[in-house]
């Protein structure tokens, strides 16, 4: 019997992304019993709403897409979640708007978590250059098998169990328009017993833009990153000692920030690393003084 698969996906304001994701889902090579659920995060335009309606009638899988009117990357997957709970699906498949799989996505995906029995499974992402010689955005890659902490909620399979097992809301609606979400997730699951794993050859797909490669962009994702992982941190911290340690490797990053940003000034793949480095410490640093950062206020995209 084929196992039942719902490929889940957040959307806002990114009609064109999400027409190339659904283009990827319907060319995908796989006998599992797939259904396609999209939720829009954009309550007003509905862009990704109207999209999938008209597409349905025509669609290879059965598709369907509702509205969830609180904004927040968190509000967004808990609406997926709940939704997909009401499916007989055995897999919920996350996948971002700006995101598409490579064709054997879900077969490698299944085979994956057949052969390791892992509850949770992670795919690969790689990303596409605009131009060449670009690459401010790391591919996100590891060998295929059981790991100690996944790495973003973008490209996920989840065995519903987890999701049955997990007390609601699943993604904490405080890390909504900050992001962390998913890490806070994690943190959680493996505080519960789930086994996670690396599924190497389930390929997806992102693109590395012209926004992507600028300073501006790479400066505000790294603040953005080391704000919300420090905010997990401060959550589920145990004891002193771990946040003693952050601290002293805030200041070592800020102090050792400068001094590198000279070494590797003129070596163009990791000039921007110092930069990185240095506001990574300093989301994590306001984040210890209360101060959050809303990354997912804006949206960047099509």
């Amino acid at each position: 019997m084929a196992e039942r698969v719902i490929i889940a996906i957040p959307t806002c304001k990114r009609p064109k992304s999400l027409a190339r994701l659904l283009d990827a889902i319907a060319a995908l090579r796989t006998t599992a019993d797939i259904s396609v659920l999209v939720v829009d995060n954009d309550a007003e335009a509905r862009q990704g709403f109207n999209l999938c309606r008209h597409r349905a009638p025509d669609y290879r899988w059965p598709l369907r897409a509702v509205i969830e009117p609180e904004r927040g990357i968190a509000a967004a997957r808990n609406r997926l979640v709940s939704e997909a709970l009401r499916s007989q699906a055995q897999f919920i498949a996350m996948i971002d708007d700006d995101e598409w799989p490579g064709p054997n996505w879900i077969t490698h995906f299944l085979e994956t978590q057949k052969r390791t029995g892992a509850d949770i499974l992670q795919g690969s992402i790689l990303f596409v250059r605009d131009r060449a010689g670009s690459g401010a955005v790391s591919d996100i890659c590891h060998p295929t098998g059981p790991v100690d902490m996944l790495q973003g909620a973008g490209n996920l399979l989840i065995h519903r169990h987890v999701l049955e097992q997990t007390p609601t809301p699943w993604f904490d609606p405080a890390f909504g328009l900050t992001g962390g979400e998913d890490l806070d997730f994690f943190v959680r699951l493996k505080r519960a017993g789930f086994r996670f794993g690396w599924a190497n050859e389930a390929v997806a797909f992102g693109r590395e833009t012209a926004l992507r490669q600028s300073w501006s962009w790479t400066a505000r994702r790294a603040y953005s990153n080391g704000n919300s992982d420090m905010r997990v941190l401060l959550k589920h911290r145990q004891g002193a000692m771990p946040l003693a340690l952050e601290s002293l490797k805030i200041m070592g990053a800020l102090l050792l920030s400068l001094p590198l940003a000279l070494i590797l000034g003129f070596s163009p793949n990791h000039r921007s690393a110092p930069l990185v480095m240095f506001m990574r410490a300093a989301g994590k640093l306001t984040a210890m003084l209360g101060l959050r950062y809303n990354e997912y206020a804006l949206v960047h995209g099509e």
